[in-house]
C-alpha cells in the first residue's frame, strides 16, 4: 500500500530533531540524499513549514524549495522599498494546512467569489483555479496525494473568498489522516534537542 511505503520512508530516514522558539524542527535525509525539513507547532502539532532540498547532477546542493508555509519572508529582507509595494499588489500564492484539510490561500485576488473557478484536473491530478474576467489562473498539485498514491475527489474540494484572499480546502482523505497520525507517533521517538537560532540544523 502506498500510504505504508511513504510512512515507511519516513521511518527509516536518518533524522534530527530540535526544540526553537515554539516549533519542533524536524530535518529528515533520505537514502538517496534528499532532504526534507518540517516545523510543527509544539502545543498543537499543526504542520507550519515543510521544504526540500536536492542535489544537482554534479553533487552541489540545491536550494530549499518551499512546499507548506507562507514564502512572504523568504528574502523579503533584500527587496527595496519600490519592489516590496510592488510585489504587494501582486497574487501571493501560499499553503498552509489545517488538521482536517490541505488549504491554499491566494493574497491579493480583490473580485467577488463568483468570478472564480476551482476544480479538479483528473488527468493531469491538479487543481486549476481559473476566472471568468480571465485575470488569474493557477494549476497545482497535491503533493501529499502524489506520494500515497491517492485520486483526487471533486467532492473534498472547496473554496471561500475574504479580504481580498481566495481561500481553497482539500479535505485530507482518511488514508492521510492515518498515516500523519503515525508520523506523529514516530516523532516522540527522535531525540530532540533544544537549542537558539544557531543550532537549527534545517535552514
Amino acid at each position: 500500500m502506498a500510504v505504508t511505503g511513504w510512512l515507511e520512508s519516513l521511518r527509516t530516514a536518518q533524522k534530527t530533531a530540535l526544540l526553537q522558539d515554539g516549533r519542533r524542527k524536524v530535518h529528515y535525509l533520505f537514502p538517496d540524499g534528499k532532504e526534507m525539513a518540517e516545523e510543527y507547532d509544539e502545543k498543537t502539532s499543526e504542520l507550519l513549514v515543510r521544504k526540500w532540498r536536492v542535489k544537482s547532477a554534479l553533487g552541489a546542493m540545491g536550494q530549499w524549495q518551499l512546499e507548506v508555509g507562507d514564502p512572504a519572508p523568504l528574502g523579503a529582507g533584500n527587496l527595496g522599498p519600490e519592489l516590496i509595494k510592488e510585489s504587494n499588489t501582486n497574487p501571493i500564492f501560499m499553503r498552509k494546512d489545517t488538521k482536517m484539510s490541505f488549504q491554499w490561500r491566494i493574497r491579493n485576488l480583490p473580485y467577488p467569489k463568483d468570478v472564480y473557478s476551482v476544480c479538479v484536473d483528473q488527468k493531469e491530478r491538479c487543481i486549476i483555479v481559473r476566472t471568468t474576467n480571465k485575470k488569474y489562473y493557477k494549476k497545482f498539485s497535491i503533493p501529499d496525494l502524489d506520494r500515497h498514491q491517492l485520486p483526487l475527489d471533486d467532492a473534498l474540494l472547496s473554496f471561500a473568498h475574504a479580504n481580498c484572499t481566495l481561500i481553497i480546502s482539500y479535505q485530507k482523505p482518511k488514508e492521510v489522516m492515518v498515516a500523519e497520525s503515525e508520523l506523529q507517533k514516530e516523532l516522540k521517538k527522535v531525540k530532540t534537542a533544544h537549542g537558539n537560532d544557531g543550532d537549527c540544523k534545517t535552514q
